[in-house]
């Protein structure tokens, strides 16, 4: 599949109520990797397999949540015929340009509120640092993994699950004007056509953002890491556990998208995903639906209940 429009997930924007235990847990135990620091106190990191400058933004903030998440797209040209796109849709608000440079080594971002009030962001360049595996520049014959990698160290910033009221409008958006498909959905209803989540995707994988339909506004679930084993979902648990990190549910596999996954919180009490598996996702693939009876095996498929945490505990 030719990728010429959204290409994936590019960075996620997190308020946290203290910088310095926040760094402990993203870079030490999570294990992602700092590149910058801005004037406003702002923390940028990446995952190591990522070659795009940063992937992860820590603020500081009285409340903890998501302040935005980033879309990376495959051009400039790209990038303004979406914006045009946007605002002709009319189904956002908000709507405005951030100048190149107001992230490090990024260019101009088109910003606007969705539907479900989460504030998203698109934008074509950021600088590449690279992986550090090359051993005779950054792509030339590379080792598989570099050394010094700390916790749990996933290869990737993934995806969001995200809470919101008008799914309708944000499926719209993201299907219609943004070009993604639906992977899966969770139905209710007595008919089964009243839709209560959406998982979404932008490529191959069974989701690059999630929406679960909440009587609330922009609010923020989890953000999943990418581990690429069963084995390393394992290690995960026994990292958080070593480091007295709050476990919210897990090791164990999702119904909905096939994967691995263990859910724990960080010191503010954003929660956390890291994750492996799932399936090959292509356009013309049938969506998969779930019914809302169905939830428990849906959500964790191992023990096929609810963890009531799970879905009333957001920021």
């Amino acid at each position: 599949m030719a990728l010429t429009g959204v290409l994936r997930p590019g960075h996620v924007a997190l308020r946290v109520l203290e910088m310095g235990p926040a760094l402990k847990h993203y870079k030490d135990v999570l294990g992602l990797i700092e590149t910058a620091r801005d004037d406003k106190g702002r923390v940028f990191l990446k995952a190591w397999d990522e070659h795009d400058h940063h992937s992860v933004v820590l603020r500081e903030a009285d409340e903890a949540g998501m302040d935005y998440m980033g879309w990376k797209v495959a051009s400039v040209a790209t990038l303004k015929k979406l914006a045009t796109d946007i605002e002709q849709s009319g189904l956002c608000t908000d709507l405005g340009w951030v100048p190149a440079g107001e992230h490090p080594t990024t260019g101009e971002r088109f910003r606007f509120t969705i539907p479900t009030g989460h504030v998203m962001e698109l934008f074509a360049e950021k600088g590449i640092v690279g992986n550090n595996c090359g051993t005779d520049g950054e792509n030339i014959n590379p080792n598989p993994w570099p050394d010094g990698l700390k916790g749990i160290s996933p290869s990737r910033f993934d995806h969001c699950l995200l809470y919101g009221d008008d799914l309708d409008g944000t499926v719209k958006l993201f299907t219609e004007v943004l070009g993604f498909g639906v992977a899966e959905q969770v139905m209710a209803g007595e008919d089964k056509s009243f839709m209560i989540g959406a998982f979404l995707t932008c490529s191959n994988k069974a989701h690059d953002v999630a929406f679960i339909r909440q009587p609330v506004k922009g609010k923020f679930h989890h953000a999943s890491f990418e581990l690429g084993s069963w084995e390393k979902v394992l290690h995960a648990g026994d990292v958080l556990s070593r480091n007295h990190t709050s476990i919210d549910i897990g090791p164990t596999r999702h119904g909905i998208t096939r994967g691995e996954t263990i859910y724990f919180f960080d010191p503010s009490g954003n929660r956390n995903e890291v994750f492996s598996g799932g399936y090959i996702y292509y356009p013309d693939r049938p969506t998969i639906t779930w019914w809302d009876v169905e939830l428990g095996p849906a959500i964790f498929y191992h023990d096929r209940k609810l963890n009531e945490a799970f879905l009333s505990v957001f920021t």
